[in-house]
């Protein structure tokens, strides 16, 4: 593909085509604020780079955590937007704006409803096990619990819709006049150039952790890990945000993983840590409280000798893991090893024997041990299961700062008020850095911000 610069110019004279809203990007944020955008009467229509909508939204879990919804009511489970935004903050340290967290907070729950109820998608909360830092089940999945079913489903709801989706679309040139954004110019596969003109534009794009530079500048403590994002985050809402005066928040803040199975690169669940499994490294010691999160444990990991470390659990915890459509597939790749035995696995993952043997024969029940972490009253049994896992990069958290409407605010303050952001091109609510990141504070971000950005009226 021919290579062009990203870059805000003024506008043509006359554009290719025009439209009323105009999304820039196919992900989680950019399907619901075309689904919403829609139903607030917009003409819409969704470019998107790739051959087929999947993006960083294919490479999750998919689960939506949401306050107050039907479906966690109807599952017995009682939660408020105010416990939500108490468990976001404190996990953030308080570092997060508290108007971002209380939008977000009080708008999860309606949203989820929404998709459910409006467009039927199956959404359930899961109970079985508990995801750090949250007080209440609040993680809402489809049946697989992955994101590539979800953001079929998103797809094919739009599709149902007549919303227009055109794929293999990147953006590559932002068009203004006189403070307001006129449209864009977007390279096709063969190199060739359109321009697209819009009264409203959503930015959709994801974050910028395919770009290495800017990882490197913004976050260098994780700029060696695994990049497990999706490579066409390149940062364009970046770039764009700091031509025309945006103001950009958080830009160090990310969503790591030490929980990716190595070499295969399949996401394994953190329900096996916290269903009662742990890490060890090339010793077969442990080395950090796992209980802090699976963000945190990417530095943790990467920071063992050879960048990796070992996951170990049982065969009650696989049961529970089974219900995420990645964990069988590492079983099914060989990823995951199994023996009756301390001994065998030891043996199956080039762990010492003994070390590992003493490690887990050492864990102690309804106790606190010496890196502070509580563990509860079940012991690791056979049959025993592992697998080599590293640390990885998964998308980041930082970006424009937006308002009402998601509408992205320059740097006094003031709304641009035809340009608006959603998912990873917006702030989201992880705080500054890797330590303040809540399972789904991203797809928190895309639903909720994307479907506020379809809202808002055109400008």
């Amino acid at each position: 593909m021919t290579q062009v610069t990203v870059e805000v110019s003024s506008a043509p004279a006359e554009f290719d085509l025009d439209c009323e809203t105009l999304i820039i990007g196919a992900g989680a944020a950019g399907l619901v604020a075309a689904l919403s955008a829609q139903e607030d009467g917009q003409s819409v229509l969704v470019i998107e780079a790739d051959p087929i909508p999947r993006g960083s939204t294919a490479l999750s879990a998919g689960l939506i955590p949401a306050a107050g919804t039907s479906i966690q009511k109807a599952a017995g489970v009682e939660d408020s937007a105010d416990f939500f935004a108490q468990d976001i903050q404190s996990k953030a340290k308080q570092e997060n704006d508290p108007a971002l967290v209380d939008l977000l907070t009080r708008q999860s729950g309606p949203t989820i409803d929404w998709l459910s109820k409006t467009h039927g998608l199956p959404f359930s909360v899961i109970t079985n096990f508990d995801y750090p830092g949250h007080s209440k089940h609040r993680m809402h999945g489809l049946p697989t619990r992955s994101g590539i079913e979800l953001i079929d489903s998103l797809r094919s709801t739009c599709e149902t819709q007549g919303i227009d989706i055109i794929c293999e679309r990147r953006a590559v040139s932002l068009h203004t006049d006189q403070g307001r954004i006129t449209g864009v110019t977007v390279q096709r596969p063969n190199g060739g150039l359109e321009t697209i003109g819009c009264e409203k534009l959503i930015l959709a794009c994801n974050g910028f952790g395919g770009n290495r530079d800017l990882v490197s500048q913004f976050m260098p403590e994780i700029a060696d890990g695994l990049w497990f994002g999706h490579d066409g985050n390149r940062g364009e809402a970046i770039v764009w945000g700091k031509e025309i005066g945006a103001d950009m928040v958080h830009l160090g803040a990310y969503q790591g993983h030490g929980n990716v199975a190595h070499p295969h690169g399949i996401l394994i669940t953190w329900a096996v840590i916290t269903s009662g499994g742990v890490q060890v490294n090339r010793e077969a010691e442990r080395f950090w409280n796992e209980s802090q999160g699976y963000s945190e444990a990417a530095r943790a990991v990467l920071a063992q000798p050879g960048g990796e470390a070992y996951t170990i659990f049982d065969g009650r915890i696989a049961e529970i893991a089974r219900q995420f459509e990645d964990f069988k597939n590492a079983e099914a790749m060989g990823a995951i090893k199994v023996s009756e035995t301390l001994e065998g696995l030891a043996d199956q993952l080039g762990l010492a024997a003994e070390n590992l043997t003493a490690t887990i024969s050492s864990l102690p029940l309804n106790e606190t041990d010496g890196f502070g972490r509580r563990f509860g009253d079940t012991q690791l049994a056979p049959p025993y299961f592992g697998v080599r896992v590293t640390g990885a990069l998964f998308h980041t958290q930082g970006g424009l700062r937006t308002g009402e409407h998601a509408r992205v605010l320059k740097t006094d303050g003031a709304p641009i008020l035809n340009l608006h952001a959603c998912g990873g091109a917006a702030c989201g609510v992880s705080g500054r850095g890797d330590s303040g990141y809540l399972s789904g504070n991203g797809l928190l971000s895309a639903v909720v911000l994307g479907r506020l950005a379809g809202q808002a009226p055109l400008a």
